[in-house]
């Protein structure tokens, strides 16, 4: 199950003196996010937003007691930041640069699985539980705290879902990114749990894709666990033409596996219903919350 933040949980910013990484460290602190260290290869690092700066992970961690990271770094730093993390004892490793190299990413998903750690990557927009803490990107915009888990490939398809639900006064229990990459740290599969004994989720909403299995071993999950909270599923890119290169590098088909048909078989046979555009799904979801 992974490891789900809290307004209380001691948060490390690796990477903290980047342009976008100090952009973002204000941002997670205005949202009440409890980011206690950062760290930065500058030796001249001086501390960011009153955030005091480590040279590593592990004297961040034995300074502030840190428990969860977000890597702000390139995409071939990745794997060494995750590394270091979870070397110091880190459980929750959220990275969002897109581009990690595939044997990266097969790298850091061993070494978090050896180590029992979490990671959400290898790109991600982060995770939330509104009203409390983010990690990450997620727009304020679409953040309400609600009634919906949401769990999405995409993060700007979800920013449109979760946008439109708000105005509908439906908000996020919590929101979580796994990515569209083809080699990633948590997938759909792995998040029924913590939904399943949240008090505060009384539905789930996937933002999926055309591509991969992924949804369709969310519906096996969904089976043979007995989730039995009303799941919707956005299918995105039933439109795509056969024999393009387009999206996300996660969104391979393989003959029957992976497309619309497939995935949308699975996911009502387990009991879900599927979408293929937002529309309709919002509806649905409205008129199950008796909006």
């Amino acid at each position: 199950m992974i490891a789900m933040p809290d307004l209380n949980t001691p948060v490390l910013v690796q990477g903290i003196t980047g342009r976008a990484a100090q952009l973002h460290t204000r941002l997670m602190l205005a949202y009440g996010t409890r980011i206690v260290a950062g760290t930065s290869s500058r030796a001249d690092a001086e501390p960011v937003e009153g955030v005091p700066v480590f040279p590593d992970c592990a004297q961040a961690v034995a300074a502030t007691g840190a428990t969860a990271s977000i890597t702000m770094v390139p995409p071939l730093a990745v794997a060494d930041a995750v590394a270091q993390a979870i070397g110091a004892g880190i459980r929750l490793v959220v990275s969002i640069a897109e581009g990690v190299p595939v044997h990266d990413a097969m790298r850091i998903r061993r070494l978090a699985e050896q180590a029992g750690a979490t990671w959400l990557g290898a790109s991600t927009p982060g995770l939330c539980i509104p009203g409390e803490m983010k990690l990450g990107f997620l727009p304020d915009a679409a953040l309400l705290p609600g009634p919906i888990g949401v769990i999405s490939k995409s993060g700007t398809l979800s920013y449109e879902v979760c946008y439109r639900l708000k105005q509908l006064g439906l908000g996020q229990s919590a929101w979580i990114g796994v990515g569209g990459d083809l080699v990633k740290g948590t997938r759909f599969p792995d998040l029924l749990p913590y939904f399943a004994g949240d008090p505060r989720t009384q539905a789930l909403v996937v933002v999926g894709e055309i591509g991969g299995t992924e949804e369709e071993d969310l519906a096996t999950a969904i089976a043979a666990t007995g989730f039995a909270k009303p799941t919707f599923v956005l299918i995105a890119g039933s439109k795509a033409r056969e024999g393009v290169t387009m999206g996300h590098a996660g969104a391979l088909v393989h003959g029957t596996s992976g497309t619309v048909a497939s995935k949308t078989r699975a996911i009502e046979a387990a009991g879900g219903q599927a979408f293929t555009n937002i529309d309709t799904l919002v509806m649905a979801v409205a008129r199950q919350m008796g909006r």
